[in-house]
Formats: structure tokens, C-alpha cells, sequence
């Protein structure tokens, strides 16, 4: 299995619905859970499935991602053959290779997969939580003959039109795939999580190269062109945790979702670890004035006050009489002396001046970074709801 299949993983998202989050920095490299990026969770699923061979498809701002991801030890990728490649853009003879779409970026990379000539191809995102084991899903590609498999989750109705819809049979065989349908059928949706036959494939990314009316995306174009010739697709349903962190209040969501009780395999289980490329710290510090209360405290920090339903990540400094609630702080971040902050992200580096109070309305958490933290400051050191 892992020689015979290859795991293509999409990592290039530029997110810019995260705002501040992805101004400078790749959507699968944002920090998340206290030691961990978004993207550690696709690697850790592939570590724990067994599947050492791994393209890892890059284009914005990937500088910190690269080096998060450097040759792929914390996830044992770290081997002569297979392992994980870092594979970017690059300019060629014919032009410029800017990945214009999810099948544009494999086309631009065939020679990548083909020197393993694999069986099965594993498409995979950078950028969703979720523990999965792709052996089992493999596993059901191979007992149905498919030629592609997609793995789908119920969503809310509600929220049913933001996704690529799959109706099925009785058997999950797929007669109809709706990309982002305005009135959808059913809610069971599309996880951008694929598995292609690739000899089956190949052929159809190189027709659809060639498409200049084609958008060279697997949902709106190969998926509707393998139904229209009767290819055998199935749907493969997940039932477990699984979140596309697309904005700041599902990102904060997801975030908050570790805190809860029966959510917390997440990050702890020992039968499906997630592995962090966590940096060397010392342990953290809990002052005798501290109270903490349902939260993840990274090592390295220097807590005082008090810490209610938060996520404080590697290095962070809270002083005296600070009170933080349902909030998320970045490393190296240094809270001041009666600070209060509620449903706020706190970027790295920031440090909140003595006295702020920064409160969120229910309706979307706030994001503080270098760029915007004097908006939320008045002269007298204290500001905002």
C-alpha cells in the first residue's frame, strides 16, 4: 500500500476569508490547538494510515509552511524513497506553472506521481480538521471496483449549498454531483477528500488540461465528466469530527471544539496521535495567583491571573489580573496586568497593554495582530466591544 499509492496533498489555499490570519502566511500553516498548524492533522492521518508517499502541492506564501513541514520527521516522512516532497510552482519552456485549479495542480505535477506508477491516487486538503484513517476508505475503494471514491460527512442543511453535494443510491454508488447547489437534494457533502484508479484518471487531467473553458477543478469539472461517461464512483461516508476552518468564527470554533470533553481525542489519543513539529520550551509556569479553568496551556508560558475556556499557545505571558475567556492566543504573545479579553485571536508576538479590555460580540470572534491593535486601544488603555 505504500508503495502502490500515492497521496497528492493540496496545500496552496491562500484563505483570505481568515483576514489577518493568512495575510503573510500559507491558510494550512496557521497555527491551531496550542502547538499544532491546521495542515498537522492531514499529515497525521496520513502517518497513522501508512502512507509514506506523499506530494505535498504548494503557491502562497509558503515560506513558514516549508519550513514547518522541512523533510517530514515528525510524521516519519523523512525516507530515501517516498516520503513527503515539497512541490511548487516552477516556469518551464511552455511559461509560467501557477497552479490555476485542484486538477491543474496535479497535471503540472504528473511527473511527480508517475515515476511511482501507482495504483490509487489520494487527493487530500491542507486545510480541514479531522482524525481519519484512509486505509479504510481504500479498503472500500477496492471492494466496490470504483474508479473514484469521495468521501462525504452530513452537513446542516443550512449550510448544504456551500459544499459539493453527492446524490447516491441505496449502495452509495453516485448518480449526481452538485457543485454548491442553490436548492440541494440532500446534505450529504463532499469532504475533498478523493481516491482516483489513476490510470483512470490520467487521461481525463490531461484532456481537461486542455480545456480553456474548464476551470481544472476536480468538484466543477472531472467529477460531473467520470458521471457523464458511467464511471464507477462511490461515496464513502465519514461519521467522525470533521471542520473546514474557511473563516475567523469557524476557525475559532474548531479551536473551542478541543476544550470539549468528549472532542478531546482530537489532540490526545494515543491510538491516532496528532503529531506537532513542536519547538524545544521549557515548561510552563502557573502562578500562585492563577486560576485556570477548562483550558490548554503550550509550554513555555508564564501564567498569572485567570484563564477561562482558552487555548494559549508556546511562550505566552499572562500578568497579574489579566482575565481571559473563550479566546485563542498565539506564541510569544504578552497579555498586561488587568487585561481582559473575551472571544478575541491573539497573533503572535502582540503584547496587550495594562488595562485593555477587548470584548467580542457572539456574532464573530475579533483577531488582534501588530497591524490593527492601536484600533482597539483608547488613551486611556482601555477599549471595545
Amino acid at each position: 500500500m505504500t508503495t502502490k499509492t500515492v497521496a497528492m496533498l493540496l496545500a496552496g489555499g491562500q484563505g483570505t476569508r481568515l483576514g489577518e490570519l493568512t495575510k503573510d502566511l500559507a491558510k494550512p500553516a496557521v497555527p491551531f490547538g496550542g502547538k499544532y498548524r491546521i495542515i498537522d492533522f492531514t499529515m497525521s492521518n496520513l502517518a497513522n494510515s501508512g502512507i509514506s508517499t506523499v506530494g505535498l502541492l504548494v503557491q502562497y506564501s509558503p515560506l513558514i509552511l516549508n519550513k514547518h513541514i522541512g523533510i517530514g520527521k515528525p510524521w516519519g516522512l523523512d525516507r530515501q524513497y517516498g516520503g513527503v516532497s515539497i512541490l511548487s510552482p516552477y516556469s518551464s519552456r511552455e511559461g509560467s506553472a501557477w497552479f490555476s485549479g485542484t486538477a491543474d495542480a496535479i497535471v503540472k505535477n504528473l511527473h511527480f506521481v508517475e515515476q511511482y506508477d501507482p495504483d490509487e491516487l489520494i487527493i487530500l486538503s491542507g486545510d480541514h480538521i479531522y482524525q481519519m484513517d484512509y486505509t479504510k476508505m481504500l479498503e472500500f475503494h477496492r471492494n466496490n471496483n470504483a474508479d473514484a471514491t469521495i468521501s462525504a460527512i452530513e452537513v446542516p442543511f443550512e449550510d448544504a449549498n456551500r459544499f459539493g453535494i453527492l446524490n447516491t443510491n441505496e449502495d452509495f454508488s453516485i448518480y449526481e454531483f452538485d457543485e454548491k447547489p442553490e436548492h440541494p437534494k440532500n446534505n450529504l457533502a463532499s469532504m475533498g477528500v478523493y481516491i482516483f484508479n489513476w490510470r483512470q484518471i490520467r487521461p481525463y487531467l490531461l484532456e481537461d488540461e486542455k480545456d480553456e473553458e474548464s476551470d481544472h477543478d476536480f468538484g466543477k469539472d472531472i467529477i460531473p465528466k467520470l458521471l457523464d461517461d458511467e464511471k464507477r464512483l462511490y461515496a464513502y461516508r465519514f461519521d467522525g469530527y470533521w471542520k473546514d476552518v474557511g473563516t475567523i468564527k469557524s476557525y475559532w470554533e474548531a479551536n473551542m471544539d478541543l476544550l470539549k470533553e468528549d472532542l478531546q481525542t482530537l489532540l490526545m489519543s494515543q491510538e491516532w496521535p496528532t503529531y506537532p513539529n513542536e519547538e524545544n520550551r521549557p515548561p510552563e509556569y502557573i502562578g500562585e495567583s492563577a486560576e485556570i479553568n477548562n483550558s490548554l496551556i503550550s509550554p513555555g508560558s508564564f501564567i498569572e491571573g485567570t484563564i477561562d475556556n482558552s487555548i494559549l499557545f508556546v511562550g505566552v505571558e499572562t500578568k497579574e489580573g489579566a482575565k481571559i475567556r473563550d479566546s485563542i492566543i498565539f506564541p510569544d504573545v504578552v497579555v498586561g496586568s488587568n487585561v481582559t479579553l473575551e472571544r478575541v485571536i491573539v497573533m503572535a508576538e502582540v503584547e496587550i497593554p495594562d488595562g485593555t479590555s477587548i470584548i467580542a460580540s457572539d456574532d464573530e470572534p475579533i483577531v488582534i495582530s501588530p497591524n490593527n491593535l492601536n484600533d482597539y486601544i483608547s488613551e486611556g488603555g482601555s477599549q471595545n466591544e
